[in-house]
């Protein structure tokens, strides 16, 4: 078993310094076309998945898919009313300032006379 094990850990070296000569001497513009493959490959694989649980629970995916409207619908709405300068609905009040009579305080010898 001794020469499997060192077998083993030298070929796993060699595929550690494959990848990292491969990364350093790629292009950049051919890193970002397989990050788009593998992007691709997750989007297939995700729509897979996607339709599979529609097939199997149709009325799920329906609610959801009214939920999502739902959502859509009133966040269209909030903005509508943000950008027609309309108020946003809460439990705010307006305080009137109320304008009365200034009192100036002056202190002497350490007193407070109001006057």
């Amino acid at each position: 078993m001794g020469k499997f094990d060192k077998t083993q850990d030298r070929a796993m070296e060699l595929i550690g310094e494959i990848g990292d000569g491969l990364r350093k001497h790629v292009p950049d513009k051919a890193m970002e076309w397989v990050q788009t493959g593998a992007a691709l490959g997750a989007m297939r694989t995700g729509g897979k998945v996607a339709t599979q649980f529609v097939k199997r629970n149709p009325v799920l995916a329906g609610v959801a898919v009214v939920g999502v409207g739902l959502l859509w619908y009133a966040a269209r709405q909030r903005n509508k009313r943000l950008a027609a300068g309309e108020p946003i609905e809460g439990s705010a009040t307006r305080v009137d300032p109320v304008v009365g009579k200034r009192t100036r305080r002056r202190r002497s010898a350490g007193a407070v006379v109001e006057g």
